[in-house]
């Protein structure tokens, strides 16, 4: 393996909250933060330093979505539902009160969008609609993390129960319940192939699955305190996860190796939890966010 070099090229700030909620943009030049004091923002990766405000809500922002056809980004608001934000005229379009309790997580699938509640209901939104299509209960503790399988239509549902339950996207039958953590399941992710879940959580271990019969494949003792997010390079390579040991770490995606660790002692990064980060698809930087109010935006180079 070639030396890997990491560069922190930016620390965002702006924000004067813990910021959990981060995705990608419709264009992955840009992407969106949120915090806890429901301020939600827009950020370019070609000029990072200034961010414009997108929307301020009352109650604090744990989710974020984009849905890519209709150029839309989905806030989760806490004990409110969700907000909907057309990103072509930044201005919101519409709301639903789908649930009194946090959203922890949104995925979009099928044209579908998928809610993830403190209270162990999935919510099934119809966009088009506007309304919710379906609700399932999975657990009686919180839903907090959902994967999308980008091949074979499967959602992974991540709970503070421990377990992780499987459904069929298209009837929402169960197909699998995985039960091998012992904590809070925080991160989910499916490669880009589709051949292997990995899960992570609150007992900084992560697990890998094999999709096919969900079998378990590996087990790794990947932080010191809970794993909180995990991100795939597009090429399927490589990952990245985030804890609140306050590192990122890199890993090989086949191997399962850990190539580097990037905290604050060696590369000046974060001081306190790490919640959310993702391998951007517009230059394969890495951006992270954190209980320090900050954004930071990683150069990795093999």
């Amino acid at each position: 393996m070639s030396k890997i070099t990491v560069n922190k090229l930016h620390t965002l700030s702006g924000h004067n909250d813990s910021i959990y909620a981060l995705t990608e943009g419709v264009n992955p030049r840009f992407f969106y933060t949120g915090d806890g004091d429901g301020y939600v923002v827009e950020w370019d990766l070609d000029q990072p330093k200034d961010g414009k405000l997108v929307a301020k809500l009352p109650n604090s922002v744990y989710a974020l979505a984009v849905e890519k056809a209709s150029k839309l980004l989905v806030i989760g608001h806490n004990f409110e539902g969700i907000h909907v934000i057309d990103l072509v005229d930044k201005k919101e379009i519409w709301s639903l009160k789908l649930t009194s309790h946090p959203i922890f997580d949104l995925q979009f699938a099928d044209g579908l969008l998928y809610v993830a509640t403190g209270d162990g209901v999935l919510i099934v939104v119809d966009m088009d609609e506007r309304s919710p299509r379906k609700h399932i209960k999975l657990s009686s503790a919180a839903l907090r993390s959902l994967a999308v399988n980008p091949i074979n239509g499967h959602l992974a549902v991540g709970s503070s129960d421990h377990s992780i339950t499987v459904l069929e996207r298209g009837t929402h039958h169960p197909l699998a319940k995985l039960e091998k953590h012992t904590n809070s399941v925080f991160a989910l992710g499916y490669t880009p192939d589709g051949n292997t879940l990995i899960s992570g959580g609150r007992d900084a271990h992560l697990h890998t699955w094999n999709s096919a019969d969900y079998s378990l494949k590996n087990t790794i003792v990947a932080h010191m305190y809970a794993i909180n997010y995990l991100s795939f390079r597009d090429d399927g390579r490589y990952f990245v996860t985030c804890s609140m040991d306050k590192s990122i770490k890199l890993w090989d995606a086949e191997s399962y190796q850990l190539l580097k660790v990037i905290d604050k002692g060696r590369h000046a990064g974060h001081g306190t939890s790490i919640n959310k980060l993702f391998w951007s698809s517009y230059n394969r930087q890495v951006v992270a966010v954190s209980d320090d109010r900050t954004a930071s935006i990683w150069n990795i180079e093999f």
